[in-house]
This record gives C-alpha cells, structure tokens and sequence, in this order.
C-alpha cells in the first residue's frame, strides 16, 4: 500500500511536540511537506501559506491543519477542493455550523475530513467507557487546571475571538466526557472569568446534565501553577471511578486499573490513515457544542489583564 503523504500546515508547538513524531511512528503514513509562516523542518519541502503547497509544492494527499483554530475553515475548504483528505487538530473550528459546509465538501469530493479529539484515544478512556457503562452513575466532577505559560507560551490568538481560551484545554476534558458518559450531556449554567484585556476566557465553571438528571460539574482554569490537574471524577453505585493524567490512569476507589504510555497522536494517524483508504470521514461536534452553550449561557465576570 502507497503511503498517505501528508503536509502539516501550521508548524507551532504542538505540531513540533506531537504530529512530527506521531506520522514518522505511523505505518502508512509518511510527512511530505511544512506549510508555515514562520517554521520550517529541515530536509522538508517548505511553503508559506496552504495555498502556496497546493499550488507548487510536491504531491500529497492530506494536510494536517495544526494552525489557530480562527483560519482552519478557509484552509479546510482550499485543501478539499484540491482533492486532499483533512485533518483538524482540536477544536475543529470556531463554531459549530462553519464545519457543515466542509462536511458536505467532503462527502462530494469523497476525501475524508477528520475532526480530531486526541484526549479521546488517550490509554484510560476507552476502559473507563466500558466500566461506567455497567454502573449506575450518582455524579461527575471535571477539574481541568493548568499553567497557560507552560503550554501556550506567547500564543495571543488564544485571546482572541474564536480562540477558546480556557476551553481550548478544556475542550479535552469535554471531549474524554462525552465519550465515556452512555447518555448525551447538555449545559445548563457557566460561570465565565475574562481577563479584562482579553476576549477569551481565562476560567470558567459549568453545570452540565443528561435527560436523566444527572449532576455534572467542571472547573476549568488557566492560572494553575505547580502541578497541573487533568482529573475526571465518576461516582457510581459500585464505587468511585477516577480518570487522571489526561486520561493516562484509571483508578476506581483509589486502585489503579489501567496505565498505559500515551500514544494520542500515534492512534489519532493510525486512524486517519484508515480514513483515507476509504475517504470516510469522521467528524464529532458534540465537544464544540457543549463550548458554544458555555458562551451562549455563560455569566461573564471580569478578571485581572493576563500579561504574559
């Protein structure tokens, strides 16, 4: 089988940290080019802008949108038409509908868009599916903390509009949620903290349900220093069932039940490289909506100005 030959298009931390080393593990898959403004990967084809690739660069099949979530939806569109399958890094846009018209692009030009929720493959999620789908659920509490100088280090268009702020952390644990949960959650209450020099949230708490009731909170914030909280806590009736590291470890009444080294993005391109061999897509959005309720219901405090 030919390998997918893949472009990154937007070459910033998390593609230098993750997608690099997660292709280059991938059987089937095979990194052909960088399309970047101000990056590049030595002995690489390199371009300034997605256009610029598709236009001169060599032959590929899909590109990797690691760029800001605020440009995906115009690269998404470009890279359809040109007949490359998509994937999106998390969060797949700025809002929910701009992602219907790539849906349908994709469907007509048969090429896959792949809407990607790394925290999803991490090695604990799927056994904590599985134990919670036997077990009658009392309570969940999400706390989602960490240190956005550490992880998001000059990144300004987190600030932005469209960039999500906290939630774009916090959409992980958004994510890991509405795969684990056997009924559908929806949004009832936030509480949102703007830095009042920012346009994206710097906190936020939720309230969250299901149709049958059940109580679901989540505590998000971006000021945590020193250790850094990735935590999931389920209580059931058989016991208290805890997801930590992201979703790395499952514990259930203080027992450890799964630890696994975190292959995310190894398993995010074995998926895509499925995918394309059919040009099926795959494109969730119940995470983005449950941030998109947060905005609509959200009661907005103002905070000190972030500097960072």
């Amino acid at each position: 089988m030919t390998a997918l030959r893949i472009a990154i298009v937007g070459f910033g931390k998390i593609a230098r940290d993750q997608h690099v080393g997660a292709i280059a593990a991938t059987p089937g898959a095979v990194l052909a080019a960088v399309a970047s403004r101000n990056a590049s990967l030595p002995g690489l084809p390199h371009f300034a802008t997605i256009e610029e690739l598709l236009e001169k660069g060599p032959e590929i099949d899909a590109v990797s949108l690691c760029t800001p979530p605020q440009v995906r939806r115009a690269q998404a569109a470009a890279a359809l038409a040109a007949g490359k399958h998509v994937m999106l890094e998390k969060p797949p846009g700025i809002g929910v509908a701009e992602l219907d018209p790539l849906i349908s692009m994709a469907v007509d030009a048969k090429r896959t868009l792949f809407a990607t929720w790394h925290s999803r493959h991490a090695p604990a999620v799927e056994p904590a599916r599985e134990w919670l789908a036997t077990r009658r659920i009392k309570s969940v509490h999400i706390i989602w903390k960490e240190d956005v100088r550490v992880w998001h280090p000059g990144q300004t268009w987190i600030w932005e509009p469209g960039g999500l702020g906290v939630f774009d952390p916090g959409i992980n644990a958004l994510s890991i949620l509405t795969r684990i949960l056997p009924k559908p959650v929806f949004v009832t209450a936030a509480e949102l903290a703007f830095p009042a020099n920012c346009q994206s949230p710097i906190a936020a708490n939720l309230t969250l349900t299901d149709i049958g009731g059940l109580p679901v909170t989540a505590e998000f914030d971006f000021r945590q220093t020193g250790p850094q909280s990735w935590d999931i806590v389920a209580e059931t009736d058989q016991g208290r069932m805890t997801l930590s590291r992201g979703g790395r470890i499952m514990e259930v009444d203080g027992k450890v039940v799964a630890d696994a080294p975190d292959e995310e993005y190894r398993e995010l391109y074995r998926h895509f490289v499925k995918l394309a061999a059919s040009g099926a897509s795959d494109v969730d959005l119940a995470p983005l909506r449950l941030v998109a309720d947060s905005f609509l219901l959200g009661k907005r405090t103002i905070v000190e100005p972030f500097v960072d």
